[in-house]
């Protein structure tokens, strides 16, 4: 590949960082309204920079405003999904709190004899998507996979829990 003369260098990374750091932490910081994790967005726009240096032609404040922007939405976007409550979380509060724990733990029994035998990442991915709400398109996103190969592996997961508990 050629190298554009424009094309930013690992040893241009202090001069950007003393240039646009400041705006960086800046946007960082109106979005995230916590210090802490608008530092830690303000690093990632860096490093992402960075990992992508050889695809850039050049760097403005634009690009660096823009990719602040983009990295504090989908950390926010991210910590919300994270932090939502989990399966086995409902699971047991619905057993704590309900006078049928027998049938809760029927489901729960349920729902580890269709997981078992799955890919890894399979029941995080059901999860997202059929508890959550989330879209293919969101859940590919979250889960680093193309929008059919989620779709394939749901589908594969129904078939599977067809077999293993029939229609």
């Amino acid at each position: 590949m050629k190298k554009n003369e424009n094309q930013i260098t690992l040893d241009d990374f202090d001069s950007l960082y003393r240039k646009f750091g400041p705006m960086v932490m800046r946007r960082c910081q109106y979005i995230m309204k916590d210090e802490e994790k608008a530092f830690d967005c303000m690093q990632d726009v860096f490093v992402r920079i960075i990992e992508y240096r050889e695809k850039l032609d050049g760097v403005c404040a634009s690009l660096f405003y823009t990719t602040a922007t983009r990295v504090c939405l989908n950390k926010i976007r991210s910590d919300k999904v994270r932090y939502s409550p989990q399966i086995d979380t409902i699971t047991q509060e619905i057993a704590d709190n309900s006078p049928c724990h027998e049938e809760i733990t029927n489901t729960s029994l349920l729902l580890d004899y269709i997981f078992d035998d799955t890919i890894s990442n399979t029941k995080d991915m059901a999860i997202l998507h059929y508890v959550d709400g989330l879209t293919l398109e969101e859940t590919a996103k979250m889960m680093k996979m193309s929008v059919s190969g989620v779709r394939k592996r749901l589908a594969l997961l129904r078939n599977h829990a067809k077999k293993r508990i029939g229609d």
